[in-house]
């Protein structure tokens, strides 16, 4: 008797395994409706879930709000500086631009190298030969350009100056042109400017060369670069660049410093070309320099 209960125990141990396999492969089939229990068991779980998923995502979203709100705050005091700083600036500027006027009164100076007039113009025309070199603009003579205008990008920034002029149209030389004549005299901002000549473009690395500057002038990296006014091409104040590094040149006898360029060269859609005002030494007279 022993024997048989043992015996029909393994039989209904293997009749449940057979099954409770036979289940699982049912459930894993693709069925389109589910059984009951099944129905039941998923509402179940699903119920249970949704319980507990409400409140985590709301207290997830709480400290989630709360970061966000510390941010904006940081943003916001950041914000405020910046327009404190600003307003600053602004005040400072118009003190210096109202005691500069009433120097000029008092010296009865009509102009200074910073004076200019700006006229806009569209990039139409650019060649892939000569991309770094050259840009055509829809301004020409019947607009008043002339050759020798500066022209800026519409960042600020100088990226050269009217080479040909035609009735309608124009020829821009940019400053990444290697021609030899094409030079800026510039200066570095300093409490005490150094002057130099921007002469020359690295192709590789995409930076201006500043040359001839005083061997002992102490010329730091990050320092801005502008033109000078003194090359009587350019007004005086124009961006160029910034100062990348700083090295003698191969004679030992002046340094030359790289300039990372303010405009990019290789974008250019919209420009100002610059008409300076102020007087420029008479070329008869540059021509009677000794060379």
């Amino acid at each position: 008797m022993p024997s048989f209960f043992s015996n029909k125990k393994l039989i209904i141990l293997l009749v449940s395994i057979i099954i409770l396999v036979g289940l699982i492969g049912y459930s894993r089939t693709d069925r389109e409706q589910v059984t009951g229990p099944e129905q039941v068991i998923r509402d179940a779980v699903g119920w249970v879930q949704t319980t507990f998923t409400k409140p985590a995502y709301a207290v997830a979203g709480f400290f989630e709000n709360v970061r966000d709100i510390r941010q904006i705050y940081e943003e916001n005091k950041l914000l405020k500086a910046r327009l404190e700083e600003y307003a600053q600036i602004s005040v400072e500027r118009n003190l210096l631009r109202n005691e500069n006027n009433t120097l000029k009164d008092m010296l009865e100076l009509d102009e200074s190298l910073n004076d200019y007039l700006m006229r806009s113009a569209v990039v139409i025309h650019r060649s892939p030969d000569r991309w770094t070199d050259y840009i055509g603009l829809n301004k020409g003579s019947n607009d008043g350009i002339e050759p020798n205008m500066g022209v800026i990008d519409s960042k600020g920034g100088l990226i050269g100056k009217v080479k040909q002029v035609s009735e309608f149209s124009s020829r821009i030389q940019l400053l990444s042109d290697n021609d030899r004549t094409n030079r800026v005299s510039a200066m570095i901002s300093m409490d005490q400017p150094e002057y130099g000549f921007i002469e020359g473009y690295d192709v590789d690395s995409g930076l201006l060369i500043m040359r001839k500057i005083d061997i002992e002038a102490e010329i730091e990296e990050d320092q801005m670069v502008m033109t000078s006014g003194k090359g009587g091409v350019y007004p005086s104040g124009l961006l160029i660049g910034e100062i990348v590094r700083v090295e003698p040149d191969e004679y030992g006898l002046t340094q030359n410093a790289y300039i990372e360029p303010t405009a990019d060269f290789y974008a250019l859609d919209y420009v100002y070309i610059i008409e300076r005002t102020s007087t420029s030494l008479d070329p008869e007279l540059l021509e009677e320099e000794p060379s």
